[in-house]
């Protein structure tokens, strides 16, 4: 049977031990193709770490809008969907990157591409797999799965794709689309919103006839990354957002 299997995983924001949970968990499902999505640095303190794995690795990444921010030193602005609390902490975070990520890794950060556009032959049939960070002409679009309909379809139809994925808002979904395709948020690896916190990140599989794109979540050391925070100088409020805590900043 001719089959294709790949991963595709985003926002892992600094957090190593999350990331290696996720590749580890890889290995042992036996893919081989992986993809990330973007947003390496931010929020936990191994931002040079990842990066340099990613490297190593040879994955193909996008730039995302934290990267983006890194890697061109583009000036912090509040959300207006951040509370005080979190916009206190978000400066502080974001300006520990600044301060800590490479010249290096930051030049590396400046060469990652907007969108990945990939094609697979199974059988007869070509699948068209569209890689964004966000959106497709722009990495800090909040797209959730209450979006309207016809905002996924007509990124489908923009970008003739069988499925697009996506990361950003650390909240995985799949919505399916007859005639039309799919439109996955594969979650985050290393910050994510959803009540479990555990790492998420997509599985693709592909044949002639179908495609299946099935979300992964599994667990890692959240204690591990929640005490390296409260040790290097980022906001406390990180650490207690992944252990589901009441947020303090200091």
């Amino acid at each position: 049977m001719n089959m294709i299997r790949i991963a595709i995983f985003s926002d892992v924001h600094g957090n190593l031990p999350a990331l290696d949970a996720v590749l580890e968990d890889m290995e042992k499902r036996g893919i081989t193709q992986k993809f990330c999505l973007g947003d390496l640095v931010d929020f936990a303190p191994w931002g040079n770490e990842v990066i340099e794995k990613i490297r190593y690795l040879n994955i193909p990444c996008l730039m995302g809008n934290h990267d983006e921010r890194i890697a061109f030193d583009i000036p912090v602005v509040p959300l207006p969907k951040h509370s005080p609390e979190e916009t206190e902490a978000r400066f502080i975070a974001i300006g520990h990157s600044k301060k800590y990520i490479t010249d290096k890794n930051k030049t590396f950060l400046s060469g990652l591409s907007f969108h990945i556009k990939l094609n697979y032959k199974v059988g007869k049939r070509h699948w068209n797999i569209q890689l964004v960070h966000s959106g497709l002409l722009n990495n800090d679009i909040y797209l959730y799965e209450s979006e309207n309909n016809k905002v996924f379809i007509d990124m489908l139809e923009e970008s003739q794709s069988d499925i697009v994925v996506m990361g950003h808002t650390h909240l995985s979904f799949k919505k399916y689309f007859e005639t039309k395709g799919w439109a996955v948020n594969c979650g985050s690896v290393g910050r994510s919103k959803e009540e479990n916190r555990l790492a998420s990140y997509l599985i693709l599989t592909i044949e002639e006839d179908y495609m299946l794109p099935e979300i992964i979540q599994i667990p890692y050391p959240i204690e591990e990354t929640a005490f390296a925070i409260e040790e290097s100088g980022i906001p406390n409020y990180y650490a207690s957002f992944l252990k589901n805590e009441k947020t303090s900043v200091l």
